[in-house]
């Protein structure tokens, strides 16, 4: 069991009663509104504020790495005569890999802190991006993105702890439902490349440009180095603590049931979202016969859905608490999947329509994960729970894209996606073992 932080002792503020506030210092009840649109912003204050830009941007490029295998899997495919079995299997060495990131991640934030680690996950994806665009081989591809894992499974549960620790009980689900909406930022920055990259390349080097621009996080990486720090009161309590990040400790006691549900929450969310990341563009290639440009269009509806549910995820996350927006948008989710894996032949307009709400409900039930997750678990294992627990899921969940790719060859593409909406019906079940934390102040 973890110790305790120490009682916090207001300090004693000597200032003139004239001064002016410290400019690092969030903003208090009485000095700026708790309401309006950006009041989760506001309260953040300068710190908190830089944090926030350095956890977004790394989370946007996070998915623009991780997206650019997808968009270009039907050239990969063709360029070293892959089944889709095969295909498949480049999503789950990647989100398996992540498990594993994710959870060193996290013991990592807990013992060096959240920007170190942070830094150390971005360098990390960043570096195996571009050196897939060097494989010679689809053995040594698949090893080259099996690395990039690593990198891509900490970067999210560090940068949302990270300011998670910044923000108000009361706008946190708000807070870092926009650092989930980078992730859509980051997605669409990765077709816009891909229309670029494939209308200017051919095939056959055009994926291999596209793996060598996930070079720009690395300019992410300096600016970090500078300007963004680690929550003070966070620090302060982890470094106080006994428990300085252990896998042990978040199996011990009440902390058991935690970890067991949460890890099952995160495999079914992820479960569903990965098996439609990954095969809606191929999908929309090789089923719906749209073309490089036509695909892009078609995403653009999608992705457009999931910044705005990304946002209003985070709102209802607040509004409604954690567990009845995570049940509202697996239904929703699994809906979608149904409703748009069996839209009939020719009828492209609808499949474009629906690209909206299938976007929305797919990203809005992530709104409320990091706040969720971060509540759930002490500070000084915040970072070890909140790794595990989320990167698990994505381990657990790759199955779902593999077995999607198998079931492909038989069932077609648009009919295995179906396979998806199991993920969120195992979601649901998941909450039944879970607390709803809203408004709980982190320990």
């Amino acid at each position: 069991m973890s110790t305790p932080p120490p009682p916090r002792t207001p300090a004693t503020d000597t200032r003139p009663a004239d001064a002016a506030p410290s400019p690092d210092a969030p903003h208090s009840p009485g000095s700026a509104p708790d309401d309006g649109a950006l009041a989760w912003l506001r309260a953040l204050g300068p710190r908190g504020r830089r944090a926030f830009a350095g956890a977004f941007g790394g989370y946007a490029l996070d998915s623009y790495d991780y997206f650019t295998l997808p968009l270009s899997m039907v050239a990969l495919a063709a360029y070293f005569g892959l089944d889709s079995g095969q295909t498949g299997l480049f999503t789950t060495v990647t989100l398996v890999a992540s498990a594993i990131g994710g959870a060193v991640a996290g013991v990592l934030a807990d013992r060096i802190g959240r920007v170190r680690a942070l830094m150390i996950t971005v360098i990390t994806y960043a570096v195996f991006t571009v050196a897939c665009g060097f494989a010679p081989g689809y053995e040594t591809l698949l090893v080259f993105r099996s690395l990039q894992g690593l990198g891509f499974g900490g970067e999210w549960a560090v940068g949302a702890i990270l300011v998670a620790e910044y923000a108000s009980a009361k706008h946190r689900g708000r807070t870092i439902g926009a650092i989930q909406s980078s992730w859509a930022v980051g997605w669409g920055l990765a077709v816009v490349a891909y229309t670029l990259v494939f209308s200017f390349f051919g095939d056959d080097v055009a994926w291999r440009v596209m793996f060598w621009t996930g070079a720009l996080p690395a300019l992410l990486v300096v600016w970090m180095r500078r300007r963004v720090q680690d929550a003070p009161e966070a620090t302060a309590a982890r470094e106080q603590s006994a428990e300085k990040g252990s896998f042990p400790a978040i199996f011990k006691g009440s902390l058991l049931r935690t970890t067991l549900f949460a890890g099952l929450l995160s495999t079914g969310v992820q479960g569903g979202y990965y098996t439609l990341a990954t095969w809606v563009p191929t999908y929309l290639k090789s089923e719906r016969g749209l073309s490089v440009v036509g695909t892009g269009g078609y995403l653009t509806f999608l992705i457009s859905g999931a910044f705005l549910g990304y946002l209003t995820g985070g709102y209802l996350t607040d509004r409604l608490g954690r567990r009845r927006n995570i049940w509202l948008f697996a239904l929703l989710s699994a809906v979608c999947i149904l409703a748009y894996a069996n839209i009939p032949s020719g009828a492209d307009t609808l499949l474009l329509v629906l690209g909206f709400p299938l976007g929305f409900c797919m990203s809005a039930i992530f709104s409320g994960f990091g706040s969720y997750l971060s509540e759930l678990y002490p500070t000084a294992l915040r970072g070890t729970g909140q790794g595990f627990t989320y990167n698990t899921g994505r381990a657990v969940g790759a199955v779902f894209p593999t077995t999607v790719g198998f079931l492909a060859d038989s069932w077609g593409v648009g009919g295995a996606l179906v396979f998806g909406a199991i993920g969120y019906a195992i979601a649901a079940l998941a909450l039944l073992g879970l607390p709803e934390t809203r408004g709980k102040e982190l320990e």
